[in-house]
């Protein structure tokens, strides 16, 4: 399956226009975004290419509301394979490493979230596969859904409990590459107990090495 990275022309007669924002015309039809997005994953989901014409078939909106919303088939496809996910919501409140754990333990993000495990499967091979959409998907979801983790280090560094020269984006990958790696290398399950364990015993790792209490050498 693949995807159309580039933005279609757009309809004949259009007039573009640069560095004027939004384009005028008519306001957004409520629930076109959803519709839009609705018909994105269905298509992902048969296995099928996403496509400007595909979209507008299974959707019924017209390719004009589809350009007003995306500015290409990549950044529909990203937010198409977002869809479900939700931000981590970590407390600052008590343990902050009780919080994280909570936060971060698969058990816990599967409890009522509408995203399934096939949906991420099929993120990871479409971006193994696309590197622009990987990187439409970091710019859009991904980094934005960091924030909370963010919070959580930073107030360990105001606490004293991590350390001040803390690099927080090498900090924040390694804590959940540890999730993504039982999916890619070791093909396991999130929803295994053993594995949920073990992931929760890495993060431990990862937290001790970036306390106060541990020099890590600079190299």
């Amino acid at each position: 399956m693949t995807t159309t990275t580039t933005r279609p022309a757009p309809p004949a007669g259009a007039v573009q226009r640069r560095g004027t924002g939004r384009r005028p015309g008519r306001p957004r039809a409520a629930g076109h975004d959803e519709k839009i997005l609705a018909a994105a994953v269905e298509l992902l989901e048969r296995g099928q290419d996403v496509t400007v014409s595909r979209v507008v078939e299974v959707s019924g909106v017209s390719r004009a509301a589809i350009y007003r919303r995306w500015p290409s088939m990549t950044d529909l496809v990203a937010a198409a394979l977002d869809v479900g996910r939700e931000p981590y919501t970590i407390s600052l409140e008590g343990d902050l490493l009780t919080n994280l754990l909570a936060a971060l333990s698969p058990d816990t993000r599967a409890a009522g979230r509408d995203y399934p495990e096939r949906r991420f499967r099929l993120r990871l091979r479409l971006a193994l596969s696309d590197r622009r959409l990987a990187q439409a998907y970091w710019r859009s979801h991904v980094a934005r859904r960091r924030s909370g983790l963010v919070a959580v280090l930073r107030e360990g560094i105001a606490r004293g409990e991590l350390r001040e020269n803390l690099d927080l984006e090498a900090s924040m990958d390694l804590i959940t590459g540890v999730f993504y790696y039982q999916y890619v290398v070791r093909g396991e399950s999130l929803t295994d107990p053993v594995v949920v364990d073990r992931c929760r015993e890495a993060v431990r790792t990862a937290w001790r090495g970036m306390t106060r209490g541990t020099t890590a050498p600079r190299t």
